[in-house]
């Protein structure tokens, strides 16, 4: 099913921005002028593997109804009418501002439902502006930068929902539960696990599809950079929907000299970006070179689940005692993946190929997970006691309070006194004790500082009245 979505917002928060990047064309005039958009615009937007139809929109002006800024706002308001779903998008360099919230209170009287984007969020602006948004009561933001094509795998997560939706969507749906609000994995049964596979030129990325799907679908041959671009193949396993991407070898960046590799290239970490776990095709006869650990520290840095898998294993003769070495080598080169599932297949012979799915199923499914506020702060607590934080110049910094504000991967933050002078040995104390005690072996984990109390706390002034 097809949907359509609103781009809206106040003047200059890059509505026609984010429409000419959605659609693959500069169809939108785009200035630092505000107003330069008057009339909805509509076109057909493409994100990964997910096509709708987009509008974007003059920004919303108060203003009255007879005058030119009252007309342009009767048409954005028109488009919301229309549109299954809002894309309301703020400027994170300039944060909430007052009409921002005004607005934000139309969208939410549509009745329709709503993703928060926060625009312009380039480097630390992205977290920055997403605490901030909160404020709107909008759901949880989308951090992104239209301009340079940021967060628009956030967004692509964010809008599938729809295109699943098979009736009349909920207005309700404001996007991804309250963090903390619930514990446990989002089956994602209802659509397919998106998995991309990943590995240096000539490692049997092609050869294991073929064996998975049992079909020379992909060409294969000795000779390596066959593949140049990403080929997305659909198949059922055990009754769980699957695309699979068979993506481009990847090369020292220093050898990718011409243009049509470039090009592979490209198309290959986009598959990355846009998949939910990257399976890293490595050669059991010479794992983890260079461009192997590369490779995994991309798609740990991208977000994405990860599952390793040593390919020509039916080359290998002491098994055991190979295996024992693999481990070791992942868990001494690979900290920031510490856990990563390690998976021995054929591509040519079809060995392991089940025992690699149910991996890549397993770490989706931690890739997913949320932990319940309360669990996660009792735990917290035990840890600090534990261990508690060194003090700097004299002064020791205060661990309040620590939550999980989303998943796909995991990310908590924790709040406390002097979040610049937590020392960066602790936090990897806190991520790993995270790691070992809710079973988030593998995932990436997202860790943020943040100065204050606990928010839930109820304040003086609440109390007092």
């Amino acid at each position: 099913m097809t949907f359509l979505a609103a781009i809206v917002g106040r003047p200059n928060v890059g509505k026609s921005t984010l429409f000419n990047r959605l659609v693959g064309k500069k169809l939108a005039l785009v200035d630092d002028t505000p107003g330069v958009t008057r009339d909805r615009r509509e076109g057909e937007a493409t994100i990964g593997d997910l096509s709708f139809s987009v509008l974007d929109t003059a920004g919303l002006e108060d203003a009255d109804a007879t005058s030119l800024q009252g007309r342009m706002r009767a048409q954005t308001e028109q488009a919301i009418r229309e549109a299954d779903v809002i894309l309301f998008m703020i400027d994170a360099r300039a944060g909430v501002l007052p009409f921002d919230s005004e607005f934000s209170n139309v969208v939410r009287e549509s009745q329709k439902p709503v993703l928060l984007l926060a625009n312009k969020a380039e480097g630390r602006l992205a977290e920055q502006a997403a605490y901030d948004a909160y404020a709107l009561g909008l759901g949880e933001p989308i951090s992104l930068s239209a301009e340079h094509g940021e967060g628009l795998a956030d967004l692509y997560e964010a809008l599938l929902p729809f295109a699943d939706q098979p009736e009349d969507l909920s207005a309700d749906d404001h996007g991804e539960p309250v963090a903390g609000d619930a514990e446990g994995e989002t089956d994602g049964a209802d659509r397919p696990l998106r998995i991309a596979v990943v590995g240096r030129p000539n490692a049997g990325k092609s050869t294991l599809i073929n064996q998975i799907i049992g079909d020379e679908r992909l060409l294969t041959g000795p000779e390596a950079g066959i593949t140049r671009d990403s080929i997305a193949v659909d198949w059922t396993w055990r009754g769980r929907t699957l695309k699979l991407f068979d993506t481009a070898g990847l090369r020292r960046k220093s050898r990718v000299v011409e243009k049509l590799e470039k090009l592979s290239v490209s198309d290959a970490l986009r598959a990355i970006r846009f998949s939910e776990v990257t399976v890293v095709v490595i050669d059991s006869q010479i794992p983890f070179e260079k461009q192997d650990l590369q490779l995994a520290d991309l798609v740990e840095k991208e977000g994405r689940a990860a599952v390793i898998a040593v390919n020509k294993w039916d080359l290998v003769e002491n098994r055991q005692q190979a295996f024992a070495d693999l481990r070791e080598q992942a868990t001494r080169l690979l900290p920031q993946l510490k856990g990563v599932r390690l998976v021995p297949i054929s591509g040519l012979h079809g060995d392991g190929i089940d025992k690699l799915l149910e991996a890549c199923v397993g770490a989706h499914g931690v890739w997913n997970r949320r932990i319940v506020t309360a669990r996660l702060n009792r735990w917290f607590e035990n840890v600090v006691l534990r261990h508690p934080p060194p003090a700097i110049a004299g002064r020791r910094i205060k661990l309040r309070y620590i939550t999980q504000i989303k998943s796909r991967p995991p990310h908590f933050v924790v709040f406390c006194s002097r979040p610049d002078a937590l020392p960066k040995a602790y936090k990897r104390y806190i991520i790993n004790s995270l790691r070992e005690e809710f079973d988030l072996e593998g995932t990436p984990i997202r860790l943020s500082l943040k100065k204050g109390d606990n928010p839930y706390a109820p304040s003086k002034k609440r109390s007092s009245r």
